[in-house]
């Protein structure tokens, strides 16, 4: 099977990537200096990266409450998963099932050998088969396309800023400052810049491999309609949804296909996820090229 290249978007990421680059490349020399000594923050930092990395799986399935389901469990959707991961020359990912109305899916893992496809009872509820399939083609694309790992690696240096923007405001607090003059404010206040840069890269990256997975469904189940209803049916029921609901499962936004934002989310305002109707409007082009 074909994968889809899409040119344009692939530009976008390489973009993205490039300039994260080059602010993480300013941080450093601005630290540098400033005679900052971050050798253990990029210790701690590392560590942290390191577990989420390796483990994402297990916490996100932990966090999540989605419990493994052997294929006698849940024999259609095995199937499906199986099916679809032989398209996209993938290995079979374990399956797991999160029990909310809340409609939607997640993958996660580092790897595609250690990877996971969940999804909600919600959506084997609200979705037919072919939509079903064209949402488990989206989260094989994550997984094919190695997104745990891109986000991971990218956020390192974000992570880096985090902790010295914390470090040098309590240094700054407790007295520290004096022997260092202005140096604390300083540190901290390019910390909190280069944070809020990378903040706000990374989710642009993050939007930009939502269109890659959504592309990817359209060219492993051939079906990007079907994709396309099931976007609408998700977005219009989480809309239904009570703000406590959304609010249970808001901690996984980033991993769903559809985040399910409460209107007192920060989140809405800085998505990891474009617009329905954008992904609607790309999958509508890709339909037309592929004669559909």
């Amino acid at each position: 099977m074909e994968w889809i290249r899409d040119f344009g978007l692939t530009l976008r990421m390489v973009l993205t990537l490039t300039l994260l680059g080059l602010v993480y490349l300013a941080f450093l020399t601005i630290l540098a200096s400033l005679g900052v000594n971050f050798t253990g923050l990029l210790i701690i930092a590392g560590i942290l990266l390191f577990i989420q990395y390796y483990f994402s799986d297990k916490i996100v399935l932990l966090a999540s409450g989605a419990r493994l389901v052997e294929k006698d469990e849940a024999p259609e959707l095995h199937e499906m998963v199986e099916k679809l991961a032989k398209k996209a020359n993938l290995p079979k990912p374990k399956v797991a099932i999160m029990d909310t109305p809340i409609p939607n899916a997640f993958a996660t893992g580092r790897s595609p050998k250690n990877a996971v496809v969940a999804v909600t009872t919600g959506l084997l509820r609200t979705l037919d088969k072919d939509e079903v399939e064209a949402v488990l083609g989206h989260e094989l694309s994550h997984i094919k396309n190695r997104d745990v790992a891109v986000i991971t690696i990218s956020s390192f240096l974000a992570t880096v800023a985090w902790f010295l923007m914390r470090w040098a405001m309590f240094a700054g607090m407790f007295g520290e400052r004096r022997e260092g003059g202005n140096a604390w404010f300083i540190i901290f206040l390019v910390s909190a810049i280069v944070w809020f840069i990378s903040f706000l890269l990374i989710r642009a990256l993050s939007r930009y491999r939502e269109f890659a997975a959504d592309a990817g469904s359209a060219w492993i189940t051939r079906k990007p309609n079907a994709l396309i209803s099931a976007l609408l049916k998700i977005s219009r029921r989480i809309d239904y949804m009570g703000e406590e609901r959304k609010k249970e499962v808001e901690g996984l936004n980033a991993f769903f296909i559809i985040p399910a934002l409460s209107k007192e989310s920060i989140l809405s305002l800085f998505s990891t996820h474009p617009p329905v109707e954008k992904r609607i409007q790309r999958l509508k082009e890709i339909a037309k090229k592929m004669g559909l």
